[in-house]
């Protein structure tokens, strides 16, 4: 006889809901206000994580450089880093700021693509780890949360956009000067008549904004519409627990989420490559005088 206090399966709205909702500094509260105050635990882990794995895997890789035949995995390198050199070289033409930015934007590749690729793990094996974890030191699973996908996080990609944007208003002053860079604000695009120095300086910032909104929102957009689909195509596949006939749906989700997963390949590679060309783009922009 059912006593009423069995846990039950959650339903297709509540599993999404719980895999899109952060571990953060406030434990099982969730709040949906702006909360400056809130960090994302999860996000600030794996970034962080997967930021110290990448410098300590091409630290080895440089350790074990050679001159002569390189290995598969150097030659790779070689060939992301010589892709990277030659987009940097034909965007930023100062050598000297290609010292740092060149990279940054190696960088900016490697790091993001990383993150991105933590979509292709299997949806639900780290947050069940954590869910075990959780329910051994006697906590409720259900507040449980953790999401492995940073880049799907708004936060984690619109701070990297401000951080190219504070960038680019580094290099705007350091290549024009301040005074000169200042005359530009108030006098391009619309001519240097005063009654048009509003006008300018307003254009300036709305582009100064939109170029940093839209470059966060366009990488987060698209892993937060992968990360979506990841879950319901693992809805498909738990189907076959509670519907007569669903073994068909279940291979059907596997299927689905195998085809997925390697067009989201591309995808993740592709989002990579994009927020590094903006970087040299919009950095390359601040080089320039109008």
């Amino acid at each position: 006889m059912a006593t009423g206090t069995e846990a039950h399966a959650p339903t297709a709205s509540e599993y999404i809901v719980h895999h899109l909702t952060h571990l953060n500094n406030l434990g099982h509260k969730q709040t949906e206000l702006v909360d400056f105050s809130v960090f994302h635990l999860d996000t600030l882990l794996y970034s962080v994580g997967l930021g110290l794995l990448a410098v300590f895997v091409l630290a080895r890789v440089a350790r074990r450089a050679t001159s002569g035949v390189p290995g598969r995995f150097q030659a790779a390198v070689e060939i992301v880093v010589e892709m990277v050199a030659d987009q940097a070289k034909g965007i930023v033409h100062s050598p000297e700021s290609r010292k740092f930015v060149a990279p940054l934007a190696l960088t900016v590749f490697l790091w993001i693509f990383l993150m991105n690729a933590m979509d292709l793990l299997p949806l639900d094996v780290i947050p069940s780890l954590w869910q075990g974890a959780y329910a051994a030191a006697g906590h409720d699973p259900a507040h449980a949360y953790m999401r492995v996908v940073p880049t799907a996080d708004l936060n984690a990609t619109l701070g990297m956009s401000l951080a190219v944007l504070l960038l680019c208003l580094y290099y705007n002053v350091k290549i024009k000067g301040l005074g000169h860079w200042v005359h530009e604000l108030f006098t391009t695009p619309f001519g240097s008549h005063p009654l048009l120095y509003p006008i300018n300086f307003a254009m300036q910032l709305i582009e100064f904004v939109a170029k940093t909104v839209s470059h966060g929102m366009r990488l987060f957009g698209n892993m937060y519409a992968g990360e979506l689909i990841f879950m319901l195509i693992a809805l498909m596949g738990a189907a076959w627990a509670g519907t007569l006939g669903s073994g068909l749906l279940w291979l059907g989700g596997v299927f689905a989420g195998t085809l997925w997963a390697i067009f989201h390949i591309l995808i993740i590679t592709l989002q990579a490559f994009i927020f590094m060309m903006l970087t040299l783009v919009y950095i390359g922009q601040a080089h320039e005088s109008h």
